[in-house]
């Protein structure tokens, strides 16, 4: 086998092009992915995790790459991370005032992804179309501007009484989804949600919720060969080794002939990546 990298492993670098392209990111190195379909490729993991934040070695990955002190004194590590509706900033018990200005008083898009089926999501302005390659969305339509985080995730709970907000990463693992009709989605959610919508643009004025009437939807394109025969996972914690023929690689999952496996998920992990010659 052929060592490509061994480090500190981060969640794949994506491109969009025709199709998505791929990279891992392990320390300073990055790799394609692409050019790797095909081949036998093995994850092993090298039974240490360090922090990326801080660097400490940590038993445990919190929220996705930290040790526990990390997680619980970093503003990305917060609560209102993953319930924006719940940001405390303007009570001025923010863990870190400075971070939560730059990423949380931005630009947000509100937007519609079709993954596994139609849902609903936020993410900055900046991560589009980032977030959606991440989750693995084949088509993405960004449907409001909203001036921050916590306003985004106020629209975000409005809509999601209507649209789901969550993917299905099994459905996702087993092919494309059915194509959808974004915009006439889009609008029948609008009508439903109009009130609710106007309520919000009165609270925190019309500038601060804009629609993006004129966006039109994004096609993605995956570079899948093929798609596994049954969905099983790899668990680095219980069996360091991730290996088999690379079929293809969807959102942050490399899928295997022999199961697949959320790269993100093993954020931090020192692993070794190494495939045949």
């Amino acid at each position: 086998m052929l060592e490509l990298a061994r480090g500190s492993l981060s969640k794949m670098a994506a491109q969009l092009d025709e199709p998505v392209r791929y990279a891992f990111r392990s320390g300073e190195v990055e790799v394609p992915v692409n050019p790797l379909i095909g081949r036998h490729l093995r994850l092993e993991y090298l039974g240490a995790i360090h922090c990326i934040h801080c660097g400490r070695r940590t038993k445990t990955s919190f929220s996705q790459g930290y040790c526990y002190p990390c997680m619980q004194k970093l503003a990305q590590c917060d609560l209102c991370i993953m319930s924006p509706e719940r940001c405390h900033y303007d009570a001025g018990t923010c863990r870190e005032p400075a971070w939560g200005e730059r990423f949380c008083m931005t630009d947000h898009v509100v937007y519609l992804a079709n993954s596994s089926g139609i849902k609903v999501g936020i993410t900055r302005a900046s991560q589009v179309p980032t977030r959606w390659l991440d989750q693995g969305a084949s088509q993405a339509l960004p449907i409001l501007r909203v001036a921050t985080r916590q306003q985004a995730g106020f629209v975000e709970d409005l809509l999601r009484s209507q649209v789901p907000d969550r993917t299905n990463w099994r459905a996702l693992l087993k092919g494309d989804a059915e194509p959808l009709d974004l915009p006439a989605i889009r609008d029948e959610l609008f009508e439903r949600c109009a009130e609710g919508l106007e309520a919000l643009q009165r609270r925190f004025g019309l500038q601060a919720i804009q629609p993006l009437a004129d966006a039109r939807p994004l096609e993605i394109r995956y570079p899948v060969e093929a798609y596994p025969a049954k969905i099983s996972t790899f668990n680095l914690d219980k069996s360091p080794v991730a290996e088999g023929t690379l079929l293809g690689v969807k959102g942050q999952y490399l899928l295997f002939d022999s199961g697949v496996i959320n790269v993100r998920k093993y954020t931090a992990y020192q692993i070794a990546i190494s495939c045949a010659g």
